[in-house]
């Protein structure tokens, strides 16, 4: 008999590391609810294929445990799991007619005959695909290939689905047909379907709730419309959907101040802290420019089918619109946006901070010492005596107690494709632009993460020298 709790998945702690130190996931948790269609949703390579291999019993965590129906399922046979799974590619085998493809899982069984039959009617019925019984695959479309793949999992009759792009080999206009229709069999089967794209459309259409990853690890989980109206960081924001993201500044009590002027805004954030803001291009007005709280001049219309992408420069700033109405490329036009089209999010990325141990010669471990610093100057009254640093009363200081905190903003440093400059090297493994600079993420060699600002676009992947002026880098010691 099946458990009928509320909550049929939960992952706690789950992790998976490769042999080559690659962390793919990170700490993931999360609880799925009996009946849920649960969207991961992220770029490639941010872990989400992973964690439903695990979920399937395809790959094994390195630490962490995976609950079903409150039973631990970490180390549980693939067979011997409620679980089936639709893949891109559908593999389906190809010597086999229709009916032997859906009905392969039930024979392995040991069916009876006739259990079989009118098990794999009813799984073709709810396809929709009904009297192709005797069809080979060959003679199938892409879709109805999908289809088919999607009959022979739910013939088991699983407790969960699980689909790894399922729709990813179809052609755009097929593949809306089929986000329709996979909404409408989750509500008629009412089993929990786990998904797997990197296609928000995909998400938004037919998730109850979405998974936002990146780098292995959640960014935000909750429903569409959460994801897309209240986005918990510039990642989040800028992967949903298009989003101008600006850096800025609490003026007051529900103003905020980015691209050069005030705006109100509808989130209660205290004064003087430091934001992203993000403004959906739907939210931005244009109008003439004595009525907008900035102005600019247009710099690009796309007619897009269903509106225009209007590109507005003022200042620095790029202004990006979405309008039915279109406008003069040169024109200078006024720009307005009601305060609940403007999102704060607290800054993540304000300061890049790392920590330090010292050495028995008292230097900074960090980065194998490539940055100096006199740890003297750090601790009022020290002094060296014969090689020992001794503090004000003539004590040795013992450096394994010392801990140094080094912060340096992302403005300061420079980026250079100039391995031989700099002391620190590494790939770009991901940006966002930020209205007038882009914000990228440098992973070095060690695997230490570096927050970069700069104006010009570099691309994902390429390798870098950061430079880091020693003058902009702020060390204090931690108590």
């Amino acid at each position: 008999m099946k458990n009928t709790t509320e909550n049929i998945l939960e992952f706690k702690n789950l992790s998976r590391v490769f042999e080559d130190g690659f962390k793919a996931v990170d700490d993931f948790n999360l609880t799925i609810k009996r009946g849920e269609f649960v969207t991961f949703l992220g770029p490639s390579g941010c872990g989400k294929t992973t964690t439903l291999r695990m979920l399937a019993g395809l790959d094994q965590p390195s630490s962490g445990t995976i609950l079903l129906n409150g039973e631990d399922i970490t180390r549980l046979p693939v067979n011997e799991r409620p679980i089936n799974t639709v893949f891109q590619r559908y593999a389906l085998f190809p010597h086999l007619n229709i009916f032997d493809n859906v009905a392969f899982g039930l024979k392995l069984k040991k069916l009876p005959k006739a259990e079989i039959v009118k098990k794999v009617k009813k799984a073709l019925e709810m396809v929709d695909l009904e009297g192709f019984e005797n069809r080979k695959v060959q003679t199938l479309s892409g879709g109805q290939q999908q289809r088919i793949a999607i009959a022979r999992a739910i013939v088991n009759e699983p407790e969960i689905l699980l689909l790894d792009e399922p729709l990813g080999a179809l052609d755009l206009k097929m593949r809306k047909e089929m986000q329709l229709e996979l909404k409408a069999m989750h509500e008629q089967l009412g089993i929990t379907f786990v998904y797997v794209t990197h296609d928000q459309e995909e998400a938004l259409t037919m998730s109850d709730k979405i998974v936002v990853m990146s780098e292995g690890k959640i960014q935000h989980v909750g429903t569409p419309e959460d994801i897309y109206n209240e986005p918990k960081n510039a990642f989040v924001a800028d992967f949903i959907g298009d989003s101008n993201i600006y850096n800025g500044i609490m003026t007051g009590n529900m103003k905020v101040r980015f691209c050069g002027a005030e705006f109100d805004c509808v989130d209660d954030v205290s004064e003087g802290t430091i934001v992203d803001v993000v403004v959906r291009p739907e939210d931005v007005e244009i109008t003439e420019p004595e009525k907008g709280i900035i102005t600019g001049t247009v710099t690009s219309v796309i007619f897009k089918g269903v509106h225009y992408e209007i590109t507005v420069e003022s200042g620095k700033n790029e202004v990006v619109i979405q309008s039915t109405r279109k406008s003069e490329v040169g024109k200078k036009v006024g720009l307005t946006v009601e305060p609940e089209g403007i999102h704060i999010m607290i800054a993540e990325h304000t300061m890049n901070k790392f920590e330090s141990a010292v050495d028995e010669y008292y230097h900074l471990t960090f980065l194998d010492g490539q940055i100096p610093c006199d740890v003297q100057n750090l601790i009022p009254g020290s002094k060296y005596v014969d090689g020992q640093l001794v503090d004000a009363h003539g004590a040795e200081i013992d450096h394994q107690k010392l801990k140094v905190e080094i912060k340096i903003k992302p403005r300061a440093i420079r980026m250079s494709d100039d391995e031989n400059e700099g002391v620190v090297k590494g790939h770009i493994i991901n940006l966002i632009y930020i209205g007038d600079h882009y914000r990228y993420v440098v992973r070095t060699d060690d695997e230490i993460d570096f927050i970069v600002s700069d104006e010009y676009l570099w691309n994902m992947g390429d390798y870098v020298s950061l430079i880091l002026p020693m003058d902009q880098i702020i060390f204090t010691l931690k108590k």
